[in-house]
C-alpha cells in the first residue's frame, strides 16, 4: 500500500529522508495544530502525525484516546539541518504549548496529550534537555510549576490514519487547541541561529 502524499509538500510521508537531513519527534498535546505548526517552519521538509512512546503495535487513534496503549500524540518532523537547527525547532516546541501541565494540553485531558521529545542521537539528546532546564528556569520565575516533558529516546513511530494528516489544512477552521505560556525560549547559546 503507498504511503498518501504530503497536502502541503506534495511528497510521500514514507519518502526517504534526504543527505544531510535530520528527523526530529514532539508530542504537544494534540496533534492537529502542532503538525501545521512545524509544516509552516522555513527549512521543514515533512511532517506526519502519528503515535509513539506506548507499548501497542500499529494502534488506532481510537485506540490511543480509549487509552492503555501508553501512546502519545506527536508530529515527526524531517528537517534541513542547513536552513532550520534542531534548537531552533525547541524553541517552537517549547514556546507553543505547557510543558507543565502533565498528561493534558488544556482541555485535552489524557495520556496521550503529554509533552514528549523523541531523540534520535546524543546531540539532540543534549540540546533538549539543555533546552528544558533553561526554559523550566524561565518558568519557574514566571510562577510555573515544573516541567514534566520526557525526553526519550526514539522508538517506533506509527503514522495516524490519513485522515488526520495535514487536517488542518483540510479544515483550516477545525479544532486546534495549541497554546503557549506566553514565556519566550531564547535560542540555547549551542544553537546555531539559522
Amino acid at each position: 500500500m503507498n504511503a498518501p502524499i504530503h497536502r502541503i509538500f506534495g511528497r510521500p510521508l514514507d519518502a526517504e529522508i534526504p543527505k544531510g537531513y535530520d528527523q526530529a519527534i514532539f508530542g504537544m498535546g494534540c496533534y492537529w495544530g502542532v503538525e501545521r505548526l512545524f509544516w509552516q517552519q522555513e527549512g521543514v521538509w515533512l511532517t506526519e502525525v502519528g503515535f509513539a512512546g506506548g507499548t501497542a503495535e500499529n494502534p488506532s487513534y481510537k485506540q490511543v484516546c480509549a487509552g492503555g496503549t501508553g501512546h502519545a500524540e506527536v508530529v515527526r518532523v524531517v528537517y534541513d539541518s542547513s536552513r532550520v537547527s534542531y534548537e531552533r525547532l525547541l524553541q517552537i516546541f517549547w514556546e507553543n504549548h505547557d510543558p507543565t501541565q502533565g498528561n493534558r494540553q488544556g482541555n485535552d485531558v489524557g495520556s496521550q496529550y503529554r509533552s514528549l521529545i523523541m531523540v534520535f542521537n546524543d546531540s539532540q539528546k543534549a540540546a533538549a534537555e539543555l533546552s528544558k532546564a533553561d526554559y523550566g528556569n524561565r518558568l519557574a520565575v514566571q510562577g510555573y510549576p515544573d516541567i514534566t516533558t520526557q525526553i526519550i529516546p526514539a522508538g517506533p513511530f506509527w503514522r495516524a490514519e490519513d485522515d488526520h494528516q495535514q487536517y488542518l489544512d483540510r479544515y483550516p477552521d477545525g479544532y486546534c487547541g495549541l497554546r503557549g505560556t506566553g514565556v519566550k525560549a531564547p535560542l540555547t547559546d549551542t544553537a546555531e541561529g539559522y
